[in-house]
């Protein structure tokens, strides 16, 4: 299978990236909500980065609570929002969704 062709549904922002990570965070106030079964992997990550995003993760869903409290992550618009943690990329946008955040992760470059 070639890595521009996701193997499962994209529930993230870009399916152009491989390795990614792609999420749709489920939105209540400035709380987010992780569903499994509306994320996915595109690609491999090797073991070491999967402990990144393993670890990375909480912290990236709290930069994201924090963006939206302040604005830089509008539920009503759609406002691209990009952090780096720990060698990882986290791109997120509500999309104007009006309740969900989509996410995707992916080794920094």
């Amino acid at each position: 299978m070639s890595q521009n062709q996701p193997s499962a549904p994209v529930w993230g922002l870009r399916s152009d990236i491989a390795p990614s990570f792609g999420a749709r965070l489920v939105q209540e106030g400035c709380r987010l909500h992780f569903l499994a079964d509306r994320a996915g992997f595109d690609g491999e990550f090797t073991a070491e980065q999967r402990q990144t995003l393993d670890a990375t993760f909480p912290q990236f869903v709290k930069q994201l609570e924090s963006a939206l409290q302040s604005g830089a992550l509008d539920p009503r618009q759609p406002r691209g929002y990009s952090t780096t943690l720990n060698g990882l990329t986290c791109d997120a946008d509500t999309n104007g969704s009006h309740g969900y955040v989509y996410l995707t992760i992916y080794p920094a470059k």
